[in-house]
Order: C-alpha cells, then sequence, then structure tokens
C-alpha cells in the first residue's frame, strides 16, 4: 500500500523542510520492520520548491495469518484461501495507520526539534492514497475528510475493470487531499480515518484504543458532524468502548465551549466513594435462572448433569425443596474439588442424605440417572465436539427422560459486546463451538420433536436488542402423553426387575436343597 505527502514552497522557505517535519532525510531512503511486513521511507521529489514524501509499506500476508492466530479451539474458521488472497497489502487499512505510528510518530506528535515552529504552522500540502477501501463510497469520503478543514477532497472511485465499464466501480477510490494544514493534524485525521472507511482493523480493539481515538482526534474529532460514525467505527462498533469515547469527546467539547480545562467540569463523582452498583457476575445470573426454572416446574429430585466444581450443586442445596440433588461429572479432580467446596466429610446427616456426587460420561446411558425430576446441563453442551451431541441427546432425553431438562450455553453473537474477548475467540479455550441463537433453537426444537418435549427458550443476563443475551437457555417439558408412556416404561420395568430378582433366588434355593 502506499501513500504520498507533497508540500510546496521557496528559496526562503524550502520545501525540503519537509523532511525535518517528518524526521527522514530527502537523501536517504530508509527501511523500517513492522510487526506484518516492512515500511519504506523515500522521496520522488526533493526542491526547494517542491518536496514528496512517499511511504510504502509491504505486508507479508503470512505474517499476517499467523499473527492472527489463536481464535480458540471452535473458533468461526477462515476460509483457507481468503487468508493470503486479499486486499491487505494493497489497500490502505489500519496497517497502514499502524505504520505511520511506527514511522511517523515524531511527526504525528507535532514535535520538531529542529524547526518547532513550521511544525505548528500550516503547510500547503497534498496528500494522496491511490486505493483506499471506502464503505460507503466517495460521499463518505467526502463527508469525512470535508469538515476538516481541506480545500479540496478528491474521491473518485476505481472501477472494478476498465476494460469492462459494465461492471461497475469497486469499493475502493483514489483520494486526494489538498489544503493548508498542520502536518500533525494531517497525519492524525488519516492514522483515525483510513481504518474507518475500510470499517475493519486487523488487530483487537482494546479498551486502550479510546485513548488512541482522543489523542488522535484532539482538534477536530469532538465538533465533527460524523463523530458517531468514525467513533463507532474505529472502535470496531464495541458499543462499551464507544459509549465510553463519546462521553468523554462530549466533555471535551463543553470544555472548548466554555473555554475550562475538561477535569474542571469533570468533578461531579468523588473518586474516593465507590457510589455504582457491582454488576451481577454472568454465573450467578445463570444460577439465579436455573434454580428459578426448576422451581416453576415444581422439581424435588435434581440431576446436575456436568457438575464441574459443584458450584450449582452448592446453591440447590441451600433450598430445602430440592430434596435430593445429584451431581454428575466424567472428571474425578472436579468432583473431589466439589466435594471439598461442599465439605461433605463434615456435613450432617441429613443435609449428606440429600446430595451424591458421581462420575460417569454424559454420552453414555446410565439406568441411575433415570427416575428424576429435572436435569440441568448448565454450560455443558459446548465442550463436547459436535459428532458426540446425538450421544448425550439420546442418554439424556431417550434413556434418562426427567420430566424437565435445562440447557444452557453461551450466544456467540453476543461475544462481540465482551471489550476483552478477542475477535473470532471463543469464550473457553475448551469450547468446541459456541451457538447463534438460531442454531441452537434449531438444535433444541429437533431434539423435543424427537424424544416428545416441548421447548420454551429463556435469555439470561443483559438481553442485547442487538446481538441478545450472552446466555441462551432452553427448558425442556416432556409433553403429557410422553410422561405417561415414561411412567408405564418405568413401572414395567421395576417389575422386570423384580421378577428377575425373584427368580435368582428361587434358582439360589434350589442349587442350594440340592447341594
Amino acid at each position: 500500500m502506499f501513500l504520498t505527502i507533497s508540500t510546496t514552497g521557496n528559496p526562503e522557505r524550502p520545501a525540503t523542510d519537509l523532511g525535518f517535519l517528518l524526521h527522514k532525510h530527502p537523501e536517504k531512503a530508509q527501511t523500517f520492520s513492522t510487526s506484518h511486513g516492512t515500511a519504506h521511507v523515500f522521496y520522488p521529489e526533493a526542491s526547494a520548491e517542491r518536496c514528496t514524501a512517499a511511504l510504502l509499506l509491504e505486508v507479508d500476508p503470512v505474517a499476517l495469518v499467523r499473527r492472527g492466530k489463536g481464535k480458540g479451539r471452535g473458533g468461526a474458521p477462515d476460509a483457507a484461501l481468503a487468508q493470503y488472497v486479499n486486499d491487505r497489502p494493497y489497500a490502505a487499512s489500519s496497517l497502514l495507520s499502524v505504520a505511520m505510528s511506527t514511522v511517523f510518530k515524531t511527526a504525528l506528535n507535532g514535535v520538531c526539534r529542529a524547526l518547532p515552529e513550521r511544525a505548528q504552522a500550516p503547510l500547503p500540502l497534498r496528500i494522496e492514497v491511490p486505493a483506499l477501501p471506502a464503505r460507503g463510497g466517495a460521499e463518505l469520503v467526502r463527508k469525512l475528510f470535508g469538515p476538516l478543514g481541506w480545500t479540496s477532497v478528491d474521491a473518485v472511485a476505481v472501477p472494478l475493470d476498465e476494460q469492462f465499464p459494465q461492471w461497475g466501480d469497486s469499493r475502493y477510490v483514489r483520494l486526494v487531499l489538498e489544503g493548508e494544514l498542520r502536518l500533525a493534524d494531517a497525519l492524525r485525521q488519516l492514522y483515525v480515518l483510513l481504518p474507518v472507511l475500510d470499517d475493519a482493523k486487523h488487530y483487537w480493539v482494546a479498551p486502550d484504543e479510546v485513548d488512541k481515538l482522543l489523542r488522535a482526534g484532539e482538534g477536530w474529532l469532538a465538533d465533527h458532524p460524523e463523530q458517531k460514525l468514525i467513533t463507532s467505527r474505529y472502535l470496531s462498533r464495541r458499543w462499551g468502548l464507544t459509549r465510553q469515547a463519546m462521553q468523554r469527546l462530549e466533555l471535551v467539547r463543553l470544555a472548548e465551549s466554555d473555554d475550562l480545562d475538561v477535569e474542571s467540569i469533570d468533578n461531579a463523582v468523588d473518586e474516593t466513594t465507590d457510589t455504582e452498583e457491582k454488576p451481577v457476575p454472568l454465573a450467578e445470573q445463570r444460577r439465579t435462572a436455573i434454580l428459578d426454572a426448576l422451581r416453576i416446574a415444581g422439581a424435588s429430585r435434581v440431576l446436575d448433569l456436568g457438575c464441574g466444581q459443584g458450584q450449582l450443586v452448592q446453591a440447590l442445596l441451600k433450598d430445602v425443596g430440592f430434596t435430593e440433588i445429584v451431581g454428575v461429572d466424567v472428571s474425578v479432580r472436579a468432583l473431589t474439588i466439589a466435594s471439598r467446596r461442599l465439605k461433605l466429610d463434615r456435613m450432617g446427616e441429613r443435609q449428606a442424605g440429600r446430595v451424591t456426587l458421581r462420575q460417569g460420561s454424559l454420552t453414555y446411558t446410565d439406568k441411575r440417572l433415570g427416575g428424576y425430576d429435572a436435569a440441568v446441563l448448565s454450560e455443558v453442551i459446548e465442550h463436547l465436539d459436535l459428532p458426540r451431541l446425538p450421544a448425550l441427546e439420546y442418554a439424556v432425553f431417550g434413556s434418562a427422560r426427567p420430566r424437565t431438562v435445562l440447557v444452557t450455553t453461551p450466544n456467540v453473537e453476543y461475544n462481540v459486546r465482551w471489550e476483552t474477548l478477542p475477535a473470532g475467540h471463543v469464550r473457553h479455550g475448551d469450547h468446541r463451538f459456541e451457538w447463534t441463537r438460531a442454531e441452537f433453537r434449531d438444535w433444541a426444537q429437533k431434539v423435543a420433536q424427537r424424544h416428545g418435549y416441548g421447548v420454551e427458550f429463556v435469555p439470561v443476563g443483559p438481553d442485547d436488542p442487538e446481538v441478545g443475551p450472552p446466555t441462551q437457555m432452553a427448558v425442556f417439558t416432556m409433553t403429557a402423553v410422553d410422561e405417561t408412556k415414561t411412567k408405564t416404561k418405568s413401572k414395567t420395568e421395576s417389575k422386570s426387575e423384580n421378577e428377575s430378582r425373584r427368580e435368582t433366588a428361587d434358582e439360589t434355593e434350589k442349587e442350594a436343597k440340592v447341594a
């Protein structure tokens, strides 16, 4: 990708002063390593009348793919070819912004020890970006750069193929900016707006990006008519970060209008006093939703399948309405920790009689799990490989057949709201998959139909209007007809088992008499 910065001058104020401002000598071609390739700075022309500095960024597609790994097991896979064949090496994007901040760091800060007065004065500038991705077209480019003091914003759409004009234009434009601005201001605008127009970043947007945006947007972003769009796109539409940035920009605007410091008007809260309510952890909200659903179902004998370290079992024990609780997990270590958490060795006899911890695999049928009022699969299914889900389905819904089954699982659509979760990652390294709301509903409805259950869906946690809740819960309830069949089957199996025991006892008695 390529960018040029040109200026004009005269013998008294030569254009080659641009070299001082950029801290790059016009007579040298320099090379800099970046995390995704190599940046070259050189001057195609350098005279007192006209000087042009060029930044050429060579992106290594392989390095870009390697540094973008770590999506987590079960993360959404990229097309194998698209990882290497794309526009990243050619079109201006966040890659170019990062290269600018590395190569022209001092110029971005407006610092020049050799010519400090030139660094603070406007220069006649011409900036050209031959290939700029613009999601929103040339019109959006003009809306973003137009209010920033440029006398000319020339954005011309690049055709898909000049030999086939009927194909129309691509999403790329050739951008030429002309006007008198401070070099630092021009560079800061490009630093922010290049990735905004591309509407994508090659790196994870962390909370510190808010500070970067405010630093680069100082003096122009607070009053920009497209402030909301710029902020949202720059922060990859992370609503928490966007809201924080918008609030701070509003403070800046108010401070500037009253000619005050931001700190002098942002003093409504005494930071030594904690006046905010702490948010309830999602795990606690999930347990509360499960307990409420079990009470509504009237369950007293409950299976916690995949009980882990026993947090839900502990919560169930606090309610005397749950008379029998069985925790099942394949991990002996997890069951040991659960036993310590529950203090089973010091628990009273009556309380200990209510709880059982049992090792077992949820993908195998177990007759000991039959006849319970309810079973809970809380954050369990996503830890299984997809081909093993049918086995779990049959073991729970086909063999154990509790009257009520509760299944909770992450809603992958909500992952974009987790500001500390890198894009494309799953929430836990052991998750084999994470489903959208539509995928979870489709699976649950098919399971219910196959095994004679009805199913309802309950949001757990804040229900975002765009991406839904962080956790989705399905409440399966056995239909009346199938419940009758299950009871009849259980009685028949119990009768057959008793008859078998009597026959075994009779045969033993006969053998004893013969002996």
